[in-house]
């Protein structure tokens, strides 16, 4: 590497350590100089304003997931293989990464939920990306018959990712050491749910319920 892209590339670790653990907004050019012995006008020869910085940071963390997570899982078969993969995957960072240093997804979320603006943008477009790579695993998985046949993708991706926020959260706030453990054993049962087993596909059966269809009564909507 030239000197110059070792620099940002030292800036762009530094300012993602100092997100991860105080948040996007903790982020400031003056704690990443000092941290790196550098001056401001060095740090903002690299990034021109703290908000590119924070964009950048952002995507340095969403590369770092995509190849701890979904590269790997993409070597895996289509279906329940490749979704099993990523969730076991994102599971392993949440305890290696997520849960000692924070995770500036899941604390941005907090801090620009209700904050139009480039950074939000950011962020919503890249956890859309994690989310379609997800869905679709689970599209492949109903299509190659290993859910069932009523089997509803993107509410067990809903289900998912509520798992996984739910382990970050009990573990990282209710420092409850059992909270990746149940994460696995949730997405077991829910994957037990939906799937298609050999003997036969319950959805043929006239007296089964279909999978989530009493949750929410069809004349009324989630809110009212």
């Amino acid at each position: 590497m030239k000197k110059g892209d070792q620099t940002r590339s030292a800036i762009l670790g530094s300012a993602l350590d100092i997100a991860s653990r105080h948040g996007l907004e903790g982020l400031t050019i003056g704690a990443i100089a000092e941290r790196l012995e550098m001056s401001k006008s060095g740090v903002f020869a690299h990034f021109g304003s703290r908000e590119d910085l924070q964009i950048a940071v952002l995507r340095e963390y969403a590369k770092r997931f995509v190849d701890d997570v979904f590269f790997p899982a993409l070597k895996e078969k289509r279906g329940l293989p490749r979704l099993e993969v990523m969730f076991e995957r994102w599971m392993d960072r949440v305890q290696r990464v997520d849960i000692p240093n924070g995770c500036v997804f899941v604390s941005g979320a907090s801090e620009y939920d209700d904050r139009p603006g480039p950074i939000r943008d950011e962020m919503v477009a890249v956890i859309r990306s994690w989310q379609r790579e997800m869905l679709k695993a689970a599209n492949q998985a109903k299509s190659v018959g290993h859910l069932r046949s009523d089997a509803d993708p993107e509410q067990l991706l809903f289900e998912v990712y509520g798992l996984l926020l739910s382990a970050h959260h009990d573990a990282r706030l209710m420092r409850d050491p059992l909270a990746v453990a149940r994460a696995r054993r949730g997405f077991a049962r829910l994957l037990d749910s939906c799937r298609k087993h050999p003997a036969a596909d319950d959805s043929s059966d006239p007296r089964a319920v279909p999978p989530y269809a009493t949750f929410i009564p069809t004349n009324q909507s989630a809110f009212s």
